[in-house]
């Protein structure tokens, strides 16, 4: 069978945001642009967007009937594929928004999804993946999901009565207690690889996607990892050698970048991947100071690392892109943030600055390394001879 010609064309889309009473037309303006880019990391092609204000959700089309009529008449306008909302849908206001709209409806958790299943290449990515996008399937099950029955099937599988959702239910709920059984092999696996580097100084890179992560690392260690201004261009965690000066050995890992409203199942299932974060002996935070929501970024990669449990390790806030702003901002920022450390990683300022503050780090922890071995050795080692 021959390709066919259309599957070639992105697709239309048309994004829809609502703006609560606490939140302000600008940030909500910006959540909406940051839509438009998860979109077009997705390959649509956004042809319109529609932002609406409202003080409460409609619980049964999130923008009421009316809003998703007026939705319906862009999409025939556009002739467009697809509409995305920014907040997460409920099966039924999926459902209920597709009978009035007559187009895909898709929200903001799962376009997400969609965008780590594009790329995922390791096995051990692509099993994390479907076990969130399964999670997040699960209390949306349509009849679309009849064909997932047939992997349990055969005598003893049906219950009487049990009607073809209850069945997928339980196919989906299977095919995730395998899928996580897999996934443990490949935590104890990374297990006895972090043994085997216990003594080792390991630095883990986070921040929000597209802060410059992949950046940074290749300028620190010529890593060669790919670089591209696109959101989750990272899945798979890259581990490098990285030289901080003397006899200063360490490793440098790459890690997924954190979003707003990532969709919970997500970081649960991504756990045995940001596990190199909790093992790590110092975290940069790296920071886009070019964005104009930075701090809002900053908040939420506060929030995902509690969320991890990596409060005692040790942080390192890492402000980029500053080759973006003019010196009186980079100024201002220093002032506000005393703290941090200054840097292009793509073109290379300020980068000896942060090695050295990285060395001091390395130094303290060898320091804490050795008293702590001290305190173990028996009273009367320290006499011997």
């Amino acid at each position: 069978m021959g390709m066919n010609p259309a599957r070639k064309e992105r697709e239309k889309a048309i994004l829809v945001g609502v703006a609560k009473n606490d939140v302000s037309l600008k940030r909500a303006k910006e959540h909406l642009a940051e839509l438009e880019r998860l979109a077009e990391t997705a390959g649509a092609r956004v042809v319109d967007r529609v932002l609406q204000r409202r003080a409460t959700f409609d619980p049964s089309t999130l923008i009421g009937e009316g809003k998703a009529h007026e939705v319906s008449e862009l999409v025939k306008t556009h002739k467009a594929d697809l509409v995305i909302f920014d907040e997460d849908l409920s099966g039924s206001q999926a459902k209920n928004l597709e009978g009035v709209i007559q187009a895909k409806i898709l929200d903001r958790s799962g376009l997400i999804l969609d965008i780590f299943a594009r790329h995922a290449h390791t096995s051990e990515a692509k099993i994390q993946v479907e076990v969130a996008q399964l999670q997040y399937l699960l209390p949306r099950l349509t009849r679309a999901w009849t064909h997932l029955s047939r992997q349990v099937g055969g005598i003893g599988t049906r219950g009487p009565g049990e009607t073809q959702l209850e069945v997928d239910r339980r196919s989906i709920r299977k095919r995730v207690s395998d899928l996580r059984k897999k996934l443990k092999k490949v935590e104890s696996i990374r297990a006895s690889q972090r043994e085997r580097r216990s003594g080792t100084f390991h630095v883990a890179l986070v921040g929000y996607t597209n802060a410059g992560k992949s950046t940074l690392m290749n300028s620190l260690t010529q890593a060669g990892v790919e670089a591209v201004d696109r959101l989750f261009a990272t899945l798979d965690p890259t581990t490098r050698k990285l030289w901080l000066g003397g006899r200063r050995q360490a490793v440098l890992s790459d890690t997924v970048g954190f979003i707003r409203k990532l969709p919970v199942g997500l970081i649960a299932s991504f756990k045995s991947t940001l596990s190199v974060v909790s093992q790590a002996s110092l975290i940069l935070n790296l920071v886009d100071t070019s964005s104009d929501d930075f701090e809002e970024q900053m908040e939420i990669t506060a929030r995902i690392l509690d969320e991890l449990g990596v409060n005692e390790v040790p942080r390192l806030l890492v402000f980029n892109k500053i080759d973006l702003l003019d010196p009186e901002r980079v100024s201002f920022l220093k002032e506000l943030y005393p703290e941090a450390v200054f840097v292009s990683a793509e073109n290379r300022v300020g980068l000896e600055d942060l090695r050295e503050k990285m060395a001091a780090a390395y130094d303290e922890a060898a320091f804490e390394r050795a008293r702590a071995d001290e305190s173990a050795a028996p009273a009367d080692a320290f006499f011997a001879g």
